[in-house]
């Protein structure tokens, strides 16, 4: 899911980093807007786009050039036979970008000088999928006449963009957030020598089903039955359909113990819902290149439709760490899917972060400070820091 700057339940879900970046933001107030922006501690980012000409997609449509925006921080170190040994991919969740983990609560804590994941040597990846931020999608004008993606594709476009593009054989380390983890199961699963770590953050490795499912049907649903979305031939943004899907989104990447302590009254509730209303929808305050398109949400929330790696786990042969936290809506701790699957990876283990002060439902993925000894752990345990 994605994350909003102040407080969105960010739906980098599985992406709904859906932007649900969805999710659990932390619910802070915004700065005043006299108080000076810091520059960010690690080196200027660094903007392109990789075309793919003749894309073929699993449902059987093409695309003579399909688009894939992406941004890098530092550069590639190679060693003797020219190979790039210190490239990073990290992934972001349904209806994020990855310019969202620009964000002080992500590269604030591992890009900067010293860090561990400092850009000065480490030749960081950030993509956006297909579907997202600037990469091709059906808001581009092809409407719902876009090609149906999937996570397969989107996994064979990210690899094409690393591989053909980059020309990375093999990464350091591949880090998923949401959509991104579950992705990153199947990088690990369609590419088994092509990472020495993977560090997938918050999502399981099997079908979406119950309740996690429900939602995503529930957000598609209300956007289709407002009369605006005109099957998707809208001129103007069917608001209502969005309003509802809005309301699905912030429940799923609610994080109930930060908001007991920030929404603290009925006019601070009030607040924080028209905020998030306003950012995604055009109120006050809205960045005009970052408000939702319905026909992109709901291809965004369609594509998990047929994920499910749990008939390989045994194929993934890098070491892994795979967390979640207890307060994630979208992947309760009370099922027992990890139980089951965890035992399986032949080389990771499965780590439940207990609610705490540093924990933000869902969105907890994008707050290293949370999760960030983990990751020690595994880039000390696969090579060298």
């Amino acid at each position: 899911m994605r994350l909003k700057p102040f407080t969105r339940a960010g739906w980098a879900i599985g992406g709904l980093a859906l932007g649900l970046g969805l999710v659990g933001a932390a619910i802070a107030q915004p700065a005043p807007a006299a108080a000076p922006t810091p520059p960010p501690a690690y080196g200027q980012p660094s903007e392109n786009e990789f075309v793919i000409h003749d894309f073929h997609f699993r449902s059987g449509e093409s695309l003579p050039e399909l688009r894939i925006h992406y941004t890098t921080l530092g550069t590639p170190a190679r060693d003797a036979s020219g190979r790039i040994t210190n490239a990073v991919l990290v992934l972001h969740g349904t209806g994020g970008s990855g310019h969202q983990f620009l964000r002080a609560q992500f590269a604030g804590e591992l890009f900067g000088p010293g860090q561990l994941l400092d850009d000065s040597r480490y030749f960081i990846i950030l993509p956006d999928d297909i579907g997202h931020g600037k990469s091709s999608k059906p808001s581009d004008g092809m409407h719902m006449r876009f090609p149906r993606y999937d996570y397969a594709d989107m996994v064979t476009a990210e690899h094409q963009l690393v591989a053909e593009h980059l020309g990375v054989t093999r990464l350091r380390l591949i880090m998923g957030t949401s959509m991104g983890c579950m992705h990153a199961f199947m990088w690990g699963e369609m590419y088994p020598q092509g990472m020495d770590a993977m560090m997938p953050l918050a999502c399981t490795p099997d079908p979406i089903t119950g309740r996690n499912r429900l939602w995503r049907r529930m957000v598609i649903d209300v956007i289709e039955h407002d009369p605006a979305w005109n099957g998707g031939d809208y001129t103007s943004e069917p608001l209502e359909g969005l309003r509802g899907a809005e309301d699905v989104l912030i429940i799923a990447g609610s994080a109930p113990h930060q908001m007991l302590k920030t929404l603290t009254s009925q006019a601070e509730v009030d607040k924080y819902l028209k905020h998030n209303m306003d950012l995604d929808l055009g109120g006050p305050g809205a960045d005009p290149t970052d408000l939702l398109d319905a026909n992109d949400l709901i291809y965004q929330v369609d594509s998990s439709r047929d994920y499910d790696p749990s008939p390989n786990l045994e194929a993934i042969e890098a070491p892994l760490i795979w967390i979640n936290s207890a307060d994630d809506f979208i992947n309760p701790p009370e099922l027992p899917i990890a139980d089951q699957e965890a035992p399986r990876l032949k080389h990771g283990r499965f780590v439940l972060l207990p609610i705490g002060p540093n924990t933000h439902g869902h969105g907890t993925h994008t707050w290293a400070v949370a999760w960030k000894g983990y990751l020690y752990e595994l880039l000390e345990k696969t090579g060298p820091l």
